[in-house]
């Protein structure tokens, strides 16, 4: 009997989430059926359709020497910028959250990184961290920092590095607005309770706070996954140039395999790859946050 009620209400919904459902299947179970059916194609570099490929494209892209590496540094950068964001934008929430003169325009200039174009950000600080002409290196040379300009941009490791940095600054008005967001919507009088029974300020934050914050943080945490993972441009700009797959993700090889070897069959079966991993990562997560005693429904 319960069973029929369920059933009898979903059809009576149906009519009201019919046109979501359409939706989310033209543009997200389209797509991701296409990708998987086109890793399974033998195709030419101008993507014309030769036939079945079976898992050959996937057996040739493990055969890529580099992919091991690869996958760390996808690790590496995923796990870095996300952290680094979420820690610097909890902070920087916490003091956009009170009171005090200029508060509005700070928070105006905190928007100034989301709003401007990915590649035009980076592409200022590629020109800033130059060893001969950038304004960051000159500076560091004048006060005794470095004794000439250094390649931040140049070499792998550094490029890679530098690439997390200008990742996070990028990345840190939207998480910081959303966990903002978290914070207002937390009662006053659940602080001044925690105040008034002699809790210190680290433990009113530990246990009163950052309870209330985490559906903020679980939401900032997913999409900056799923921006960071699939995140080209400023890994493109910064170690586009540098030769082989030292400073490479799994988004930048599907890029390279494209446009230097022109293998789209088998970035396309990357990218299969890159999106069983993404949907992997976030299934786990949000296992993971899921409040103690919660059931699935």
């Amino acid at each position: 009997m319960k069973s029929g009620s369920r059933s009898m209400g979903t059809l009576r919904a149906l009519p009201w989430i019919g046109p979501a459902l359409v939706l989310i299947a033209a543009i997200v179970a389209f797509p991701a059926a296409y990708m998987i059916w086109t890793s399974t194609r033998r195709l030419t570099p101008y993507g014309e359709d030769l036939g079945p490929a079976g898992l050959g494209n996937y057996r040739r892209l493990f055969g890529i020497d580099a992919l091991g590496s690869v996958f760390v540094h996808t690790v590496v950068w995923v796990i870095a910028v996300v952290l680094i964001t979420l820690v610097l934008s909890a902070a920087l929430a916490q003091f956009l959250s009170k009171n005090f003169p200029g508060r509005t325009a700070v928070r105006m200039a905190i928007l100034v990184p989301w709003a401007a174009s990915v590649v035009m950000t980076t592409t200022v600080f590629e020109y800033m961290l130059d060893p001969d002409v950038g304004i960051a290196n000159k500076f560091l040379v004048d006060i005794g920092v470095l004794h000439r300009g250094f390649g931040f941009t140049k070499e792998a490791g550094p490029a890679f590095v530098t690439a997390i940095g200008v990742a996070v600054f990028v990345s840190i008005p939207f998480t910081t607005y959303t966990i903002l967001a978290g914070l207002q919507a937390i009662p006053a009088e659940l602080n001044e309770a925690g105040r008034v029974d002699g809790a210190g300020t680290w433990q009113r934050y530990r246990y009163l706070t950052l309870p209330q914050l985490r559906p903020a943080i679980a939401v900032a945490t997913i999409i900056n996954i799923i921006n960071v993972f699939n995140s080209l441009p400023i890994l493109q700009v910064l170690t586009g140039s540098i030769a082989g797959f030292s400073a490479d993700t799994t988004t930048t090889l599907t890029f390279k395999l494209i446009q230097q070897n022109q293998q789209l069959d088998t970035a396309a079966s990357l990218s299969v790859l890159n999106f069983v991993l993404i949907a992997v990562i976030i299934a786990i997560y949000v296992k993971l946050i899921r409040p103690a005693g919660e059931e699935t429904r």
